[in-house]
């Protein structure tokens, strides 16, 4: 390079705050230690089992989905091969087949022209909270501890999050009252709430029936959005309904995702917007409009995977998760015994005791942060996620998450010994 050309340098104190918020930059940790760590357990990272993975199936998938073009739409072999080669639809190519897999599974009844395919869940939280977040006066609530993704979601469209209380029975929809009243009292607007009924990450809590139907009731009454998150949903030993099959006053947009139940690398996911706009259509069109000028489309090849998967399983993620939901309850039910058998005694230990889903919340009698995770890699070859950032770190510093649904039996049984040895030696 020439030395006399100067070089752009940067600041960041001039580029987004997002950019160095604790919520986005804190999780890039627990990478670091993977890498510095390898062959520490790492109980941290809520991926699907690898055990079922064959390269055979996408093949198999996209074969399946060829033919659906064929045989189903009539589409001739040019088409096909249009299809998955060219750009799609910016609302996307399979929505049809989501619709039907909603019926088959939740009992969603979802028009498709109501569905906005995205590239995974994370856009769908983008898009909405872009759409909703008009002025400054607009505000989102979410329960606390919550997913990161959403308050990442929500840094990225400058969206205010307010914490809504949670507890064994996931989110208080009382307390969503006080919190909407606060907000009124303060001129701030709630456009939405972000829930997860279903074994919600992190905490792996989930909401009775009693509580969905309060929480519709709330919702009606104040004219506000529900963001339903149902990505832990079909792995439960009982599975209630969703918000979205409850719901009879058009309060909740649903977002799903294909990670945990299709592939993960598929990065497929969608929101059923099925909400009417005045004067714009269905709201999956504002919506659409908006990924238009972000992704342009989601890759046809990976709907085309996920698309493929549903139709060789009769439109059901239920009956194609059936051996992944059998693992998932076994991984659950060992950590929960192996908690018990090594912790059980220990004074100030405690944990909860989910019936489906990836994740357990483990309190102590100490302080659980960065430094305690950096030492449980380094000395006790274990790692976990403080619980710490998923309130934006600002609570949750007695908690750790524990992820259950990477792991084989004995990674589980040698995992929960180390936490406990971690546990013991700072206990009093």
């Amino acid at each position: 390079m020439d030395s006399n050309v100067l070089s752009t340098h940067l600041d960041m104190e001039t580029l987004h705050g997002s950019l160095t918020d604790p919520a986005i930059s804190s999780m890039n940790l627990l990478n670091e230690l993977i890498d510095e760590y390898p062959v520490a357990i790492s109980m941290a990272a809520g991926r699907p089992y690898e055990e079922f993975f064959d390269i055979r199936l996408i093949h198999d998938y996209l074969d399946a989905y060829c033919e659906h073009l064929r045989r189903d739409r009539k589409v001739d072999e040019a088409g096909v091969t249009r299809a998955l080669f060219q750009y799609g639809t910016t609302k996307g190519i399979i929505a049809d087949i989501i619709a039907r897999n909603l019926a088959e599974d939740e009992n969603i009844d979802a028009a498709p022209e109501s569905v906005v395919v995205t590239v995974g869940a994370q856009e769908a939280m983008f898009l909405v909270l872009r759409t909703l977040r008009a002025n400054e006066r607009d505000v989102l609530l979410a329960p606390a501890p919550t997913y990161v993704g959403l308050t990442g979601a929500a840094l990225l469209t400058d969206t205010p999050v307010w914490p809504v209380r949670s507890g064994e029975n996931g989110i208080d929809p009382e307390d969503l009252v006080l919190q909407l009243k606060r907000a009124d009292e303060q001129g701030m607007r709630v456009r939405a709430c972000y829930v997860t009924p279903n074994f919600a990450n992190p905490t792996g809590t989930s909401m009775d029936l009693p509580s969905r139907h309060r929480l519709l009731e709330v919702a009606a009454a104040h004219g506000i959005l529900l963001l339903e998150d149902n990505a832990y949903g079909l792995f439960g030993a009982e599975r209630l309904p969703t918000l979205k099959a409850l719901d009879r006053s058009g309060n909740v947009v649903y977002i799903g995702s294909f990670a945990k139940t299709g592939m993960p690398g598929a990065r497929v996911g969608y929101a059923v917007a099925d909400q009417r706009v005045a004067g714009g259509g269905l709201y999956a069109d504002q919506l659409s409009k908006l990924k238009g000028m972000l992704t342009v489309n989601t890759s046809p090849i990976a709907q085309a995977v996920i698309a493929g998967k549903l139709l060789l399983n009769d439109y059901s993620l239920t009956k194609a998760n059936v051996r992944e939901t059998a693992i998932y309850q076994r991984n659950l039910q060992l950590t929960l015994s192996e908690l018990d058998r090594r912790l059980g005694d220990r004074p100030g230990v405690r944990w909860n005791t989910p019936t489906g889903g990836f994740f357990v919340t483990v309190t102590v009698p100490f302080i659980v942060d960065d430094e305690l995770l950096a030492d449980a890699a380094r000395d006790h070859g274990v790692l976990f996620t403080p619980m710490h950032h998923f309130y934006g770190g600002k609570d949750g510093f007695n908690q750790l998450r524990l992820s259950i649904s990477l792991l084989t039996p004995e990674l589980i049984e040698e995992g929960v010994s180390r936490l406990a040895a971690l546990i013991t030696s700072r206990l009093p």
